[in-house]
């Protein structure tokens, strides 16, 4: 196969706005290293981490919750996931659903034609659960938002499913993000979860596959997608953040809270867990300053747990739940590669349900 020396890409040429995303059509097309593959991109996802790093939210310097917009103020000592500079231009774009083309000189040929999603986390090869020695697809190196990519071998995993590219491009970030926050909580199916911002794409995650795991789970989300929200099996939808969260929820008794969404109302999903009970946290859209009385914390044997690097099992494991059928995508819309620009303000709006994609 003769493959173009150029390429298309959406590459991001700094900090700040939208207008830093810029379409160029002759982009040197990446050669895999010696450990790595090429992919021919067929659909890649969006998600968080390319809005925050692109606007630089991580930094400290930011306070507010996640717009999408540039910020009046974003150092340049901690603008990504990592708290590290990063180096523009960059293409991002994490979720890829693709073909290995290429191979570098110690990969199997036989991985060529290969249909595959991608592990995000790029990992030290030889300290692998070394959590401070990895980056992320699309941040610390090139990603998905371009026709071509690369990546180290061990991070493009083979998958046999019926699903169409778009479909599978919606599982390596939200769902591979939510299935580590459930493996850090330790949920099983004696937990009843509760999931604030359940129709986003890591809330819709969390909701089929703590599911998967046997818990109960209520759904906190806008009315208007209350149904799409239990299509994706949670057994109660409540509005987003019910006046009085405790009496809303009758009998339930929340042994767990799945967030992603931080900000004002955060204060009242830990007042209603159980003694004993755990937070799991991924993010932070609604804002990342948030009031704890520390006696709540404490009198009531509470467990906090932050997750960013997941386990290296999770993506594998998440890719048998997908060829197995057990969970399955959650398409909002899909866009061309150069309408990046488009899905992005659209994912930014927040009123679809799941997961937006892009596709050369």
């Amino acid at each position: 196969m003769t493959l173009p020396e150029k390429m298309c890409a959406m590459v991001t040429m700094g900090h700040g706005d939208l207008d830093q995303i810029e379409l160029h059509e002759n982009w040197p097309r990446p050669v895999p290293a010696a450990d790595e593959v090429l992919i021919r991109v067929l659909a890649c996802g969006l998600n968080n981490t390319d809005v925050n790093t692109r606007s630089g939210w991580y930094s400290k310097a930011v306070s507010e919750a996640t717009t999408g917009g540039a910020f009046n103020e974003v150092s340049d000592e901690d603008p990504t996931w990592g708290g590290a500079p990063i180096s523009f231009p960059r293409i991002q774009g994490a979720d890829v659903c693709g073909e290995i083309v290429s191979v570098g000189a110690q990969v199997d040929p036989a991985r060529i034609g290969d249909r595959i999603i991608t592990d995000n986390w790029l990992r030290d090869a030889d300290d692998p659960l070394d959590k401070n020695k990895t980056g992320y697809f699309g941040s610390e190196r090139d990603g998905g938002f371009a026709e071509f990519t690369t990546i180290p071998s061990r991070n493009a995993i083979a998958i046999l499913s019926d699903f169409s590219d778009a479909e599978l491009a919606t599982f390596s970030c939200s769902y591979s993000t939510a299935e580590g926050m459930l493996t850090r909580a330790n949920v099983t199916k004696a937990d009843t979860v509760l999931v604030p911002g359940a129709s986003g794409g890591v809330g819709g995650a969390l909701v089929q596959l703590a599911k998967r795991r046997g818990a109960r789970v209520i759904a906190l989300a806008s009315e208007a997608k209350h149904a799409d929200v239990t299509a994706l099996g949670a057994d109660v939808v409540l509005p987003r953040s019910p006046e009085n969260l405790r009496t809303a929820l009758g009998s339930d008794k929340i042994t767990v809270v799945a967030d992603v969404v931080g900000g004002p109302y955060w204060s009242t999903l830990i007042d209603i867990l159980e003694r004993g009970g755990r937070y799991t946290c991924s993010g932070a859209i609604a804002g990342p300053m948030v009031d704890l009385d520390l006696r709540t914390f404490y009198l009531r044997d509470l467990t906090f747990t932050g997750s960013t690097v997941i386990d290296p099992e999770v993506t594998a494991n998440l890719v048998g739940y997908i060829e197995a059928k057990e969970i399955k995508p959650s398409l909002a819309a899909t866009y061309p590669l150069a309408e990046l620009r488009e899905a992005q303000a659209a994912f930014i709006a927040k009123q679809h349900t799941g997961n937006i994609v892009v596709t050369p």
